[in-house]
Parts: C-alpha cells; sequence; structure tokens
C-alpha cells in the first residue's frame, strides 16, 4: 500500500481511501473474508501471506506502506504484511502490541493500527516510539506520516472535495509531478517522477494493483476495493458491509 488518506473523528466516523502499488508478477487476492477467528476483510499477498490493509470483524484495523529506502529490507527476517494480521488476530490494545514488536525484523515500514477510538503509528525508519494519532485529516505514502508530498497533498484535497460516504477510486491522477515537485528518496530521476503518480503504471513491471475506500460509523462498515490488471484496467471489484462486534 503506497498512498492512504483517511479523515478520523475518534469513536465516531472513518473515511479512508488507498492506492496499493505492487509488482504485477507477485501474486494477489482480491479483497475477501479470512476464515480466521476472528474473522478479517482484507486483500491477501499470496506470496508471503499477509496483508496491507484489512479491518477484523471485532472492529481493528491496520494498515502498512513502505518506506522508500533503496536497498534496506532484502534481508528482512519477516514480511512486513504479517504486521497487519498480526495486529488483526491480536487482542492487544494497539499501543501495547506496537510496544511488543521487533521492528528491526521487517524492512522499512509505516504502520497504522487500531481501533475507531484510538489509532497508532509506528515506523521502523524513525527513532520515535509510537505516536498516538490527533483526529482528523491524515496522509501516509512511502515517507513519514503527513509528509507533504505532491500526491499526498493531493489526496488531501481529493478526500474534501469528494462527497460520497465511500470515497473509492479519488487517488485517480495518473500524471507525474513536475521535476521540481518531486521528493528525492534515491532512486533513478526517471523512476522518481514515475512513482510521483497517485495511479501508477510502469508497463510490465509495477502499478497500481488496487483502489480501496472504507466508510466506518459506530459498528456500521462499508468496505470497498477495485483492483487493476498489468495494462491499468478495472480487473476484480468487491463491496462489503459489516456489522461489527465488539473486541474480546
Amino acid at each position: 500500500m503506497c498512498l492512504i488518506v483517511f479523515d478520523w473523528q475518534p469513536g465516531q466516523q472513518l473515511r479512508l481511501a488507498a492506492n496499493r502499488d505492487e509488482f504485477y508478477q507477485r501474486p494477489t487476492a482480491p479483497m475477501h473474508v479470512w476464515p480466521t477467528e476472528p474473522p478479517i476483510l482484507a486483500g491477501k499477498d499470496l506470496d508471503q501471506g499477509g496483508s496491507w490493509l484489512g479491518i477484523s470483524q471485532t472492529g481493528r484495523i491496520a494498515m502498512l506502506t513502505n518506506v522508500r529506502q533503496p536497498g534496506q529490507g532484502r534481508d528482512a527476517r519477516q514480511s512486513r504484511g504479517a504486521l497487519v494480521t498480526d495486529f488483526l488476530l491480536s487482542t492487544l490494545p494497539a499501543d501495547d502490541y506496537l510496544q511488543s514488536l521487533a521492528p528491526n525484523d521487517y524492512g522499512p515500514f509505516n504502520l497504522i493500527c487500531g481501533t475507531l477510538d484510538a489509532l497508532w503509528y509506528l515506523s521502523n525508519c524513525s527513532s520515535r516510539p509510537a505516536q498516538r494519532i490527533s483526529a482528523g485529516v491524515h496522509v501516509l505514502s512511502n515517507a513519514a506520516l503527513d509528509t507533504p508530498w505532491p500526491k499526498a497533498e493531493l489526496a488531501r484535497q481529493q478526500l474534501a472535495d469528494c462527497q460520497a460516504e465511500l470515497p473509492l477510486g479519488i487517488l485517480n491522477q495518473r500524471q507525474p509531478f513536475a521535476d521540481e515537485q518531486l521528493p528525492n528518496t534515491g532512486v533513478p530521476a526517471e523512476l522518481e517522477k514515475q512513482l510521483s503518480a497517485q495511479h501508477i503504471h510502469i508497463a510490465g513491471s509495477y502499478g497500481t494493483r488496487c483502489q480501496t475506500a472504507i466508510h466506518w460509523r459506530g459498528q456500521q462498515l462499508q468496505m470497498a476495493e477495485q483492483s487493476f490488471n498489468s495494462d491499468a484496467q478495472p480487473d476484480v471489484a468487491c463491496h462489503w458491509r459489516w456489522q461489527l462486534q465488539e473486541d474480546g
């Protein structure tokens, strides 16, 4: 997952839109209910078995992005996708769960997890401990939370402009940003430009594999996903409504 924007009002509502970017050859299952206890609703990385964004029926949410640090994380002992699924299947409060991790066992990551009442953020690319997220609008891409990359700042405005409860497909700008607006993350300049688009398509290699939206109010959850094939054309679409249960 490489771009997430959300408006969170603690204990009341969460509206979220997200894009997952990945290599086209990496096998993936679309969003579905996993036969776990508790059940979780998420897409699945069929290579390592984890996920990038999901919600448990007990009202726990987790979402993940990689941090762009070329060459880092190749020898990691644990798959980053397990950070999402392990939290969703855990009963630990989010802050306790984050304190229980060995962050250096994973490649560079950003992780947000919690409940509708409390969300927490942790990155293993920072010396800062886990921090509780404040109410309001936040954006996460492949840098620290709320880093003002052009596509992230555009995402803020897109969410503000979207009147739909379920903001599916709003992060769809396919045009890269101008050279002078690009961050410098250590990748070649042409690749940096390609990755600056919200909806990425690098033919035959890498791109936006799916877009996900969430509307969560009280115990009522709507979650939708649109997948894209290797030609960047719409593929599988799904839409779920869940009545969430109390955790524990």
